[in-house]
């Protein structure tokens, strides 16, 4: 027996986002989340089959232009997350985009525990996303090296690559993040840094930890056991109702 996914998260920055917008047309699936770019271009195919959109944004005009073009909802994305981030802080982005949009809000970066998700709530996020954590789940099916990596990580293991392309990327410092860094301070190209990096996080995800790109938000710091998904689950909402009540 097999099942089709009900939700699927597309990088917007990939070579194979339209191959990949095709295929969930075809496919049926209910909800997507975007990421890494503006999904614009994508949305009227998507809302005519009827697939809900929830893409990840950094900034409130883009959440702004986007919800004009009929998305469900938006996750705000502080640059406390891992992978590709904008410039602001979640503190500051969830309550911005709680004043300026009429559709749902979800919070993401630095949250990981359900001290986060009550914060998320009172600066007006309806949830959270969650994804340093659940890099630890044992459903994950990253590498063990990976996930040692996000539990050994302290307050300043993540550093910001990739500023001067204008798409930086958090990851977990090891020695592709030191190269990375060392190219960009000494001038590379776009082009050159963007060579550097190529399929860097699936490397990480295999294994290699020291040459792959290891992306974690700093959040990993509070992230400290592998467990099952449903336990993070249940401790999210356990501390965030025992702070706020019902959430």
């Amino acid at each position: 027996m097999t099942t089709k996914p009900f939700g699927v998260n597309v990088m917007m920055l990939s070579p194979y986002a339209d191959e990949v917008i095709q295929i969930i047309i075809e496919e049926k699936i209910p909800v997507i989340t975007t990421g890494a770019g503006n999904p614009g271009k994508y949305l009227p195919a998507l809302k005519d089959a009827q697939i809900k959109v929830i893409p990840v944004v950094n900034s409130v005009s883009l959440a702004k232009r986007l919800e004009k073009s009929g998305v469900d909802a938006i996750v705000g994305e502080g640059l406390e997350a891992g992978g590709h981030v904008g410039t602001e802080t979640t503190m500051v982005l969830i309550p911005q985009l709680a004043d300026a949009l009429e559709v749902p809000v979800i919070a993401a970066g630095g949250i990981a525990d359900g001290r986060g998700m009550a914060a998320a709530m009172l600066l007006g996020a309806e949830g959270v996303q969650v994804g340093t954590r659940f890099v630890c789940a044992e459903e994950c099916i990253v590498h063990d090296d990976y996930k040692k990596m996000v539990l050994k990580a302290v307050d300043r293991s993540t550093v910001l690559t990739g500023q001067s392309t204008g798409h930086p990327v958090r990851v977990i410092k090891n020695k592709l993040a030191r190269k990375f860094l060392a190219a960009e301070a000494e001038g590379a190209s776009p082009s050159e840094l963007e060579a550097l990096g190529a399929g860097g996080l699936a490397a990480a995800f295999r294994g290699d930890v020291e040459e792959g790109s290891v992306m974690a938000g700093q959040s990993a710091a509070l992230v400290h056991r592998i467990e099952p998904a449903a336990a993070i689950i249940e401790d999210l909402i356990a501390k965030c109702r025992e702070l706020l009540g019902d959430c």
